[in-house]
């Protein structure tokens, strides 16, 4: 199959490219000695579970193209993107002595690429970074646009930087060893793209998903490259979040955040939470913003399709209440929710507590 290549332009920052297609991690070491970092030292950054299938190719590829490479792997899991985790790395760079004109290889997943970027954004004060993703949320969502994040007891991501990788290579090879549940994650975060994107996204989406659930290679690599064009037009306009048009990338975020924080980081995927935050904000929707209620059955039918069923767990609706207090959206105390209007029509709502309350009253209800 071709190898597609998205280009992210951004104001102010140089543009990269990702680069989309089967076998690349062997030929990644010379893509980047052809211009992309022209400098010597390498780290690769991987987990236990990523690490046994590739790092190795990885290695020989960076060496094939004379870098020197070091490698750092670290617990695959949520449990990773933690203070002491990126303070252990940090500590194994300074005793390597590794460069200020270094090069940080994120190989992994979303957990990885998030760890990786905050590592590399914050040692010696910035270095640079690029991102291998090897699961599909990685591919279609967290490799792309720059944000990087560690987790606190009190709430995910609460701790990161906005650092522009130099280059993405999603070999799709690699999706060959994603588990089921972590290929339906990925899913999720393609169906959030396509609802807040376009009808041409969300019903090619809905024609592809039984292709998609069965893991087929032409429809998962159409679903990425519609993902990273759509998230690389999103970033461009606001790279760091502060125009309000990058919060639609967040829908469905701040009540699935908030159920992973209350069952458990690890109970559920991130996809699992995210596809329960896009049911309750289409919910929300039709209660705030005369959502369509064909819109809201469409988006359950693709989600189900996708094998993103409810998750058959409940949380105490002030519980869940106080975990999303701690939101990265919050302002000056009120929750904001990005909520559909319809298929590529979202807005950003606050909501108040005794509304929320209300609706989360409901939804557990509707869990028990």
């Amino acid at each position: 199959m071709p190898v597609t290549k998205v280009v992210v332009n951004l104001a102010g920052e140089p543009a990269y490219e990702v680069r989309v297609g089967p076998d690349l991690l062997g030929g990644l070491g010379q893509h980047l000695r052809k211009g992309t970092y022209t400098g010597e030292r390498v780290l690769v950054l991987s987990d236990s579970k990523v690490a046994p299938l590739y790092l190795a190719d990885v290695r020989q590829s960076l060496a094939s193209a004379g870098y020197r490479a070091m490698d750092i792997v670290v617990p695959a899991g949520e449990a990773s993107k933690s203070v002491a985790c990126v303070a252990e790395i940090w500590e194994a760079m300074a005793r390597a002595a590794f460069p200020r004109d270094g090069l940080v290889v994120a190989l992994g997943g979303g957990v990885v690429g998030d760890i990786a970027g905050f590592v590399a954004s914050t040692y010696m004060r910035g270095l640079a970074v690029v991102q291998v993703p090897t699961s599909l949320l990685a591919m279609v969502d967290s490799s792309v646009g720059g944000k990087t994040g560690i987790n606190l007891a009190t709430g995910k991501n609460l701790v990161g930087t906005f650092m522009q990788p130099l280059h993405v290579c999603a070999s799709t090879d690699t999706l060959v060893t994603l588990p089921a549940a972590e290929w339906a994650c990925g899913c999720a975060e393609v169906a959030k793209s396509a609802v807040i994107d376009s009808d041409d996204f969300f019903f090619w989406l809905v024609d592809s998903a039984p292709r998609l659930a069965q893991h087929d290679e032409a429809a998962a690599l159409e679903a990425i490259t519609r993902s990273v064009v759509f998230k690389a037009g999103v970033v461009a306009q606001d790279t760091r979040e502060g125009r309000g048009i990058r919060e639609c990338l967040n829908y469905g975020h701040t009540f699935g955040h908030a159920v992973e924080a209350c069952a458990g980081f690890g109970r559920f995927t991130h996809g699992q939470a995210v596809a329960e935050g896009m049911r309750f904000a289409a919910r929300l929707g039709a209660a705030l913003l005369d959502t369509p209620r064909d819109f809201v059955s469409a988006q359950d039918d693709l989600l189900e399709t996708l094998g993103l069923g409810v998750l058959g767990w409940s949380e105490r609706p002030e519980v869940l209440l106080e975990a999303m207090r701690g939101d990265k959206k919050v302002r000056q105390g009120a929750l904001r929710f990005v909520l559909p209007r319809d298929v590529g029509n979202w807005e950003l709502v606050e909501v108040d507590e005794a509304t929320l309350l209300e609706h989360l009253a409901a939804w557990e209800k509707s869990a028990r």
